[in-house]
Order: C-alpha cells, then structure tokens, then sequence
C-alpha cells in the first residue's frame, strides 16, 4: 500500500525529534556529573563510573524484548511506556540526595529501551524506497543529540546543578510522550520487517559472522572508551588546566564545530571512494592517539585541546562509519537483527567503560585511565585489521506473487539468479529480501520465479 509522502516525511521528522529528546537526557551528565560529586553523599569516582554507565546496562538486555514486544502490542504503547520509565528514572535522579539513588535513576532511564522499537515504527510508517534514507536520518538525529548535549549539559548545571539536568531530562521525556501521542502518525499496522527489528531466528547467524561481530566489538570499544574517558576529562579541564566549570561548554563547542567540518572529507573518502576500511583503521589510530597525549596533556592546556579535537574527530568519523559496515556487511533480511545486536554492545559498552574508568580513576589515576584505554585501542585494532574490506551491493525488496511451500527450493533458485549475492525469504508477509551486485539483476528471471518489483 502506498504511503502518503506527508506522512512520510512528518514521520521522519517527529521520530528524528523524538530520539534527539530522549538521548539528550541520557548524555547531559557526560560532561557534569563528574564535577558534581560533591551534591551526593557516598560519593566516590567509581559510583560516578557506575552513575553515568548504569543506563546501558538496561539499554543493553532490554531493547531487543521490547522490539518483540512491540510486535505484540504495537509499537506507541511500547514507546509510550519506556518513556514513561524514563520521566520516572529522571525524578528519581533529580530528588536524589545520595549517588545511589542517582544510580537507581539511571538504571531506570535505562530500562525505557525503545531504539528498536522506534526503527521498527519508522519502517511501519515509510515506503521501502525511502526506508533507508529515512533510517539514516534518524540515527543522524543521536549525533546531534550528543553535540547539542555536551554543549548544554554544562550550561543547564552551572544554573541549577545537577538536579536541574535532571529535571530537564524528565521534561524532554515528557515532551516526546506529547509527541508521540499527538505528532507521531499511529500506522494502521505494525509489521514485523527484517530490515528494522531483530528476528530471533537470525541472532545466531548473525553472531557467527566474523565481520559483524568485528563491527560489534567496535561499537562495544568505542563507547566503553567514551565513558571511561569523560569520567576523568571533566575534572582535568576543571582541577588541572583551571577552566571554570561554567566555561566548560565554549570548549567542547569549539571543538565538536571543528571536529565534524574535520570529518566531512573523510567521510567523502570513506563513501564516495569507497575507501571505508582505510578509514576505518585511521580513526582507531586516531583514537589510539589522543588517548596517548592525554596521559601528557594533564597540565598542558593546548595540548589537551587538540587531543580531544583528535578524540572527538575520531569518535564521531566512528559513529557515522560503524552502522554503515554493519549495514553493507549484513546478510539479507538481516538488518534489523544485526543492528539490534550491534546497539546492545554499544549500550554495554558504555556501562563497563564508566564502571572501569570509574575504578582506575578511584585507585590510581586519570593517566592510568587514558592508559589502560590506549592499551584496549591497540587490542581493537588488531581484531579491526582482519576486517574484509565491504563489497558494495544494492538492497532491494521484492514482492511475492503466491504463497510458497517450500522456500528452501525457491532461495536456491534466487541464488541462481544472475545479479542475486544474497536473499531472505519472508514467506509470511510475502516478500524478498535481495542483495545484489548493481546494475546486474536480472529481472526476468526473477519474474519467472513469481517475484515482482514491491
């Protein structure tokens, strides 16, 4: 059925505006809450590790099952209610008086896991022609949520502390239950699609594919470094280089602006070139780098700047190049599941890497911090290097003319078909997924088989 373009596109644009919320409230805290210690009893640098990680544990086990749930009993209440779980995870937070509670706090923003479940509405709600873009633009929308949210977590808390951030995080989280009430167009059905949510059947095959889990283990070093690092970055800027708490936010402006103009061209390599894997590995080396000069730029302020301008160019060329791999290296169908899979390391990653920055910083040092991340770098990049470099193919959906009896035969026969690297059969909701080498398909061939253009 066709989709009507307005609804497309205010689909696209509330969803997009809706993760921007709900991640600003999960990345205020990044760049504050390391300096705010001082507001919560028991506090110590290890339960401000566990503080600031604690929502990706919840994030990690809980965002596939409310994919399926979703399935179940539709998409809005699935997100509705997780964001309902998050309101109530940021007034915990912002009543806390002790870390613990902040903790609790987290734990439960954390458990309001609705990522797959908002893939899984924008592809109820956009054509398959446009699906892809769409996707794109929405995953485009956490990267402005975390730009816009080191620049205003330090702002929002040098008014109010850190019971302000969390106020305005519950605000934001109320803002998008409104939007997903009032704005977010309701589909007339929810439809289990591959390319979105994951399916259970496919979770196997998609952790026996070496290069995806390569990919998985990316995501889990990236954002385990992320946590790690800023449990320690926000305390040198302030107690070593003697930048204001306050002033905080102009450094990371500076530095976020002239990190992504820094990466446009090698994006452009990356894509246009085709020359991500190189790409790839320069990023991690990069990351390996900053982490280096920051064990000595502790008392050197130009220094510092300029490795976490490296840091920064490199972790966001990271967060743009990772779900492309993962979308060019997925077997057919398979989307969905291997994303799901590759969002819930990165959710885990983060957790441990706050628990373990947290940790060395409490009983050694913010350079053993850097260090110990330099020394996971090197291990990352070993397993990166064996990476195969991604042949680039076109995704098509297909639709099916009959019921079939026997899918087997018929992924066989698509096989042969000349252009055909790789299908899913969906029998149920009677389509095909196909990988195929562009511009080489053949398309009559494919009509002989009953499968016609969706």
């Amino acid at each position: 059925m066709p989709v009507d373009p307005a609804k497309e596109k205010r689909a696209v644009v509330s969803l997009s505006s809706l993760y921007i919320l709900r991640m600003l409230g999960l990345f205020m805290v990044l760049p504050v809450l390391s300096l705010h210690a001082v507001e919560y009893r028991y506090s110590t640098p290890a339960m401000i590790g566990l503080a600031l990680g604690a929502y990706g544990f919840t994030q990690a086990f809980l965002q596939i099952p409310f994919g399926l749930l979703s399935d179940r009993i539709g998409r809005k209440p699935v997100i509705i209610g997780g964001l309902c779980l998050f309101v109530v995870g940021s007034v915990v937070a912002a009543m806390s008086e002790t870390i613990y509670g902040v903790i609790a706090g987290r734990f439960l923003q954390g458990s309001g896991a609705i990522a797959s479940t908002l893939m899984a509405l924008l592809s109820d709600l956009t054509s398959e022609q446009h699906r892809t873009k769409a996707m794109a633009s929405v995953g485009a929308s956490i990267g402005v949520s975390f730009a816009i949210a080191l620049v205003l977590g330090p702002v929002i808390s040098s008014h109010g502390g850190m019971s302000s951030i969390f106020w305005a995080t519950a605000l934001f989280a109320f803002a998008g239950i409104l939007a997903a009430v009032f704005i977010v167009p309701t589909p007339k059905k929810s439809r289990a699609q591959p390319d979105a949510i994951a399916v259970p059947s496919l979770v196997v095959k998609s952790l026996q594919n070496p290069d995806l889990m390569r990919l998985n283990l990316s995501i889990f070093m990236l954002h385990f470094i992320l946590m790690s690092s800023f449990v320690v970055v926000p305390v040198i800027l302030r107690d070593h280089l003697g930048i204001a708490a306050n002033q905080h936010w102009k450094i990371y402006l500076m530095i976020l602006g002239c990190s992504f103009l820094a990466m446009l061209p090698l994006m452009i390599v990356a894509e246009k070139k085709r020359k991500i894997k190189p790409v790839f590995l320069l990023a991690i080396a990069g990351l390996f780098l900053s982490m280096i000069m920051q064990v000595f730029a502790m008392d050197y302020r130009q220094l510092m700047i300029a490795a976490l301008f490296l840091f920064f160019l490199a972790f966001n060329l990271l967060e743009a190049l990772l779900p492309s791999l993962v979308s060019k290296m997925a077997f057919s169908g398979s989307k969905g599941t291997a994303m799901g899979l590759y969002s819930s390391c990165q959710f885990l990653g983060a957790f441990l890497g706050g628990v373990s920055g947290g940790w060395l910083h409490q009983h050694y040092s913010p350079a053993l911090v850097f260090t110990a991340c330099s020394l996971m770098i090197t291990l990352w990049f070993a397993f990166a290097w064996s990476l195969r470099p991604p042949r680039y193919f076109v995704n098509l959906v297909m639709h099916l003319e009959q019921p079939i009896d026997d899918d087997g035969r018929l992924y066989q026969q698509l096989l042969d078909v000349e252009g055909v690297v790789d299908a899913h059969i969906d029998a149920e909701n009677r389509k095909i997924f196909l990988k195929v080498e562009d511009g080489c398909l053949d398309i009559p061939s494919l009509r002989l088989l009953g499968v016609q253009p969706a």
